[in-house]
């Protein structure tokens, strides 16, 4: 992990220090005599319901040659040392960008992950990445799989001697950024680009909070909503239903991972077996569920928040209250909270053909 951080804050050196070259004619504009470069902009829409952006686009503004650049490479095999895993293989659409029914992660030549591929949906409004926070920017975040060697395995410097070899890429970059460089800092903001207009806020819920259409919830939906907002939201709190901080939800220790955590970021023993509050959004979409895929359906993790809470000395005191643990619910409340949850799936956002790989 601290090898991780040292190239993140090496590769964070190389976004600053870019220097600009001469670009393609038509990615230029005459203004008084001279060229300007002038690609195309994408308008990033913020819902009326939601956050402010903690993404700072000036520093990365979005266009659509940068777009186009970055899905492309988030499709890309050679991304990997074996030429096959991309970043779409765990991150597929049609389930929020998560690896539908897979316990953890698949990488190079079948070897497995230690944890669960998180959903890939309104990354631009979140702090911190990854399920123990171990990139504080969103450039940074696909330097942890691309290097990893369960996962993607590959160094950068083998990247982009294979895009640069390949005819399709030289291109793509020069439209997409003045100097034209295939170079990390150009690869990791295209990837941005892509990830940062992945916005999902057009589900039942969202058009009901923006009085959007005559929507109304069924009395099951709306005794759910009542529930959850009891029960559930002091965690999976606001618009993106995660209030983005590291918690011990009480979860039994998996001997085959050991997982510590949030721990493993910071190396305080306060942190141990913390993990990032996910988003709630799409969620009926996302399973199996928690950092380590161990519960395949929604029932399952609520069986598990009223029955099987295990007490330590970093569990989250939320969830012990006059020495009982977890959340008591009857089978009538689960079954209402999996109604409001249903409600949280946007299938604009999973059939959105701007984000698909063909």
């Amino acid at each position: 992990m601290r090898l991780t951080l040292i190239i993140i804050g090496l590769l964070a050196t190389m976004l600053i220090s870019c220097s600009s070259e001469s670009e393609q004619d038509k990615q230029y504009q005459d203004v008084e005599g001279e060229k300007v470069f002038n690609p195309t902009l994408l308008q990033v829409n913020i819902p009326e319901n939601f956050p402010e952006l903690t993404y700072d686009l000036n520093s990365n503004p979005p266009t659509k040659e940068g777009f186009a650049l970055g899905k492309k490479l988030f499709y890309e095999g050679k991304l990997s040392s074996t030429g096959i895993i991309s970043c779409g293989e765990c991150h597929r659409q049609e389930f929020s960008f998560t690896h539908h029914k897979h316990i953890v992660s698949h990488g190079v030549n079948g070897l497995l992950g230690t944890r669960n591929a998180p959903p890939i949906q309104n990354m631009a409004f979140l702090n911190e990445f990854n399920w123990d926070g171990a990139a504080n920017h969103l450039d940074m975040q696909p330097i942890i799989p691309i290097t990893s060697e369960v996962e993607m395995n590959e160094t950068f410097v083998n990247i982009l001697n294979k895009l640069a070899a390949d005819n399709t890429y030289p291109p793509l970059f020069k439209a997409a950024f003045e100097n034209g460089k295939i170079d990390t800092a150009n690869m990791l903001k295209a990837l941005s680009q892509f990830v940062v207009t992945m916005i999902s806020a057009d589900s039942k819920y969202d058009k009901l909070i923006r009085n959007e259409g005559g929507i109304a919830f069924t009395a099951q939906e709306k005794a759910g909503q009542k529930l959850f907002e009891n029960k559930c939201a002091s965690c999976h709190a606001g618009t993106l239903f995660t209030d983005q901080s590291y918690r011990n939800n009480g979860l039994p220790l998996d001997p085959e991972y050991n997982d510590v955590g949030r721990k493993l970021v910071t190396g305080l023993a306060e942190d141990t077996r913390k993990f990032r509050v996910p988003s709630l959004r799409n969620v009926a979409l996302t399973l199996p569920y928690m950092h380590d895929g161990r519960f395949k359906t929604l029932n399952d993790v609520l069986d598990f928040y009223s029955a099987g809470v295990q007490d330590s000395e970093t569990l989250d005191p939320i969830l012990k209250s006059n020495n009982n643990l977890g959340i008591a619910l009857s089978q009538e409340e689960k079954e209402q909270l999996i109604s409001f949850l249903n409600t949280l799936t946007d299938t604009n956002f999973i059939f959105d053909k701007r984000f698909a790989e063909f």
